[in-house]
């Protein structure tokens, strides 16, 4: 069976691109990348997790804060603000239904504005989505350039 491809859904891939189009300007980059690189982690999108590695190091992100991101409560890498958003990130993802969200509101209070946290909470949706277009569509790891991100998107 062959899977369609991001040429084939340019109007899901557009749509998905202009809330990420503002996330990208409305969301600190190094945090951004943390909960790209947590939630599709958890999602297990292997096509995501190379791309934003690579975006992470071309960034300048430490390196061992993205292996360590699995396990981010059991390391000393992470501030309280990027601990409270990694919590958020994982919240978010998995989304218990029982579970009421005030602790995790209480914990990033203390470090963003509701505006901010409205924008954290769009990058975590937004990564969710891609994360599950990518799976459904299949492109294969690996292949993601840094330099050329629209054009390996669009190949993919």
């Amino acid at each position: 069976m062959e899977r369609i491809t991001f040429k084939d859904a340019q109007g899901a891939y557009n749509a998905l691109k202009i809330g990420q189009d503002y996330v990208d300007s409305h969301v600190d980059p190094k945090l951004k990348k943390l909960i790209q690189f947590r939630v599709s982690l958890i999602n297990s999108c292997a096509y995501c997790l190379d791309m934003h590695y690579k975006e992470a190091m071309h960034e300048g992100i430490d390196p061992i804060k993205l292996i360590s991101v699995g396990v981010w409560r059991e390391t000393p890498y992470y501030s309280e603000k990027e601990q409270a958003v990694l919590a958020f990130a994982e919240h978010l993802t998995h989304m218990p239904a029982e579970v009421s969200s005030d602790d995790i509101h209480n914990e990033l209070n203390k470090h963003f504005t509701k505006e901010e946290i409205a924008n954290l909470t769009l990058a975590i949706i937004q990564i969710n989505s891609w994360n599950r277009l990518v799976r459904s569509f299949g492109p294969t790891p690996g292949k993601f350039k840094v330099a050329a991100k629209q054009q390996a998107a669009a190949e993919a």
